[in-house]
């Protein structure tokens, strides 16, 4: 995996059903999907030009491990990981598959993501130093950016297909999908949130923040799909040297975000070019991440 290329761009011979900025979705019959995760990175919706190398394996790999962990809490999409059981048609793509790939229930996706916030940081912080609330909800005064907060709090948000997502309220949600619907996503994302949160911290990271994705079967159960605490979809920082109110050391993609930032980039296309140095150190916090959980 170390010295692997980067695998940017897929091409199986399966249809294709969607192209993320991220991961390849291609049709498996009626009633699969494979999931290819790349090693492409984003940042403010823009699909970096350099790809971060492993990348897309660690996603694959911490995906499947919190899958696995989670099922008390709630089903998952996941069918397997192992490309012995993939299509027979995909056998000469191996090497590619191999280690970034899952086989998964094709599922309804419920068009919202379910954010998770235990600590008081990105557009959370901006919208308390505004306003004293996070979506919502009011916050008690005088927070430290990073700061934990009293419990984790749930701040929901629209699924763009293009351009950006936009928060919502609690209160939003429940008018557009209704209250039986939003009640049960708030119930599990809190559940699957102070699970991963507490098993985290047991090996030294802290989970700040996350998002979920759920989906709908045809009998109407609703089940965990996408991924699951990847350092994509979470913020994770290192326990032993957290400080509410100072930077912390980071394992997900706030190292490029500050990075771009630094650069004066407007976040439009085209975005700059990656500095090397920095690849290597995404590249090994993403690979650091997947270790100390899974160790």
């Amino acid at each position: 995996m170390e010295h692997a290329p980067a695998v940017v761009r897929v091409e199986l011979p399966l249809p294709l059903v969607h192209r993320g900025k991220v991961r390849d979705v291609f049709a498996v019959g009626t009633d699969r999907l494979l999931i290819v995760a790349t090693d492409r990175v984003s940042a403010y919706d823009v699909v970096m030009d350099d790809p971060v190398p492993g990348k897309g394996i660690v996603l694959t790999q911490l995906s499947a491990f919190w899958f696995e962990r989670t099922r008390h809490i709630a089903p998952n999409h996941l069918i397997s990981t192992r490309t012995e059981d993939f299509p027979p048609e995909l056998a000469l793509y191996r090497d590619v598959l191999d280690s970034r790939s899952m086989l998964v229930e094709r599922t309804e996706p419920i068009r919202f993501e379910c954010v998770v916030r235990g600590y008081l940081a990105g557009s959370a912080w901006r919208e308390y130093s505004a306003t004293g609330h996070v979506a919502g909800i009011r916050l008690p005064a005088g927070l430290r950016h990073g700061e934990r907060l009293p419990e984790p709090i749930f701040t929901p948000a629209t699924k763009a297909e293009h351009g950006h997502d936009e928060n919502i309220t609690f209160e939003e949600l429940v008018r557009r999908i209704g209250e039986e619907r939003a009640e049960m996503l708030r119930a599990l994302s809190l559940a699957l949130y102070r699970f991963g949160h507490d098993y985290a911290i047991e090996r030294g990271l802290i989970v700040a923040d996350t998002k979920f994705e759920f989906g709908e079967r045809r009998d109407g159960t609703v089940i965990l799909i996408d991924e699951a605490l990847t350092p994509d979809s979470s913020r994770y920082w290192l326990a032993e040297t957290y400080r509410p109110g100072e930077p912390q050391y980071e394992f997900d993609k706030q190292l490029l975000r500050d990075w771009l930032d630094r650069q004066r980039w407007n976040r439009q296309p085209p975005p700059p070019r990656l500095d090397p140095e920095l690849i290597e150190r995404l590249r090994g916090r993403y690979r650091e991440a997947l270790e100390r959980l899974t160790r």
